[in-house]
């Protein structure tokens, strides 16, 4: 992971954002969303993270299309995405322990939107063999705090909330302290060949500057999205389809090599 220096950063164009309700109506009627194009589940497990500022509500229909496709799609559990990324990732890591031994033993993947798709990267970094693919939606994986100003401005102010005890918060100290250590280590470990990494992101992305998700040991696939309309974008539903299909079929090698397969795991 690369730090790039403040000069470099774009600004974001944020009014770009009010496109959300238009992307999420194109969805509803698009035939990726009604599974035209998905491969089967199979009951599969998938991990959802959100962002910043944002819950498990937040992804309700990617959950709800990938449990209609067949798959187990597991809430990470948050109610506000604003804590502490150290705690953050130890109870994700619990969460991901249990999804993959209630899925028989499965190797889970994990699906995360901005913050929370470096949730999900640092998970498989700790992790990697209780994990099949990461896929991150405008995750500002380079840097967390290559975001609007608007945005960078909220975590100072969050920052100094919990740095003065309000419960449930980050704190200044999460930037560079003990506490979020594990994580950034768990950013920078590199994943085994057959755990995927694939980082989707938008140029026209209102919040994150999309130079952020072009984390270089990950797969970089563009769609034209804002940034919170990524939950609800049919183009980004396409290529979160196609990797599953691409983490599935190298599981599928990796853990059953010269076994002849059922059909129905095959499909």
């Amino acid at each position: 992971m690369h730090l790039l220096p403040t000069s470099l950063r774009s600004l974001p164009p944020i009014w770009r954002e009010s496109s959300v309700p238009a992307e999420a109506a194109a969805l509803v009627v698009d035939p990726i969303f009604r599974g035209r194009g998905m491969p089967a589940g199979h009951g599969r497990p998938v991990l959802l993270i959100p962002g910043y500022l944002a819950g498990d509500a937040s992804l309700s229909a990617m959950a709800g299309w990938l449990e209609r496709g067949g798959y187990r799609a597991e809430r990470a559990g948050i109610r506000l995405n604003v804590g502490c990324g150290g705690a953050t990732i130890d109870r994700l890591e619990a969460r991901l322990e249990a999804l993959s031994a209630a899925a028989g033993d499965r190797r889970v993947t994990l699906v995360g939107q901005s913050r929370g798709g470096a949730h999900a990267r640092a998970l498989a970094g700790r992790r990697p063999e209780l994990v099949s693919g990461v896929v991150t939606l405008g995750a500002p994986l380079i840097d967390p705090l290559m975001v609007h100003p608007v945005v960078r401005a909220n975590v100072e102010l969050v920052g100094r909330l919990g740095t003065l005890g309000v419960p449930g918060l980050l704190q200044t100290s999460c930037r560079d302290g003990a506490c979020c250590e594990p994580l950034r280590e768990a950013l920078r470990a590199p994943l085994p060949p057959e755990v995927g990494y694939v980082s989707i992101y938008s140029r026209r992305d209102g919040i994150v500057d999309w130079h952020a998700c072009l984390d270089e040991g990950a797969d970089h696939v563009e769609v034209d999205a804002s940034h919170l309309g990524m939950g609800f974008h049919a183009e980004t539903y396409r290529q979160i389809a196609a990797a599953l299909r691409r983490f599935r079929d190298a599981e599928l090698e990796t853990d059953a090599p010269g076994r002849v397969l059922p059909l129905a795991a095959a499909a």
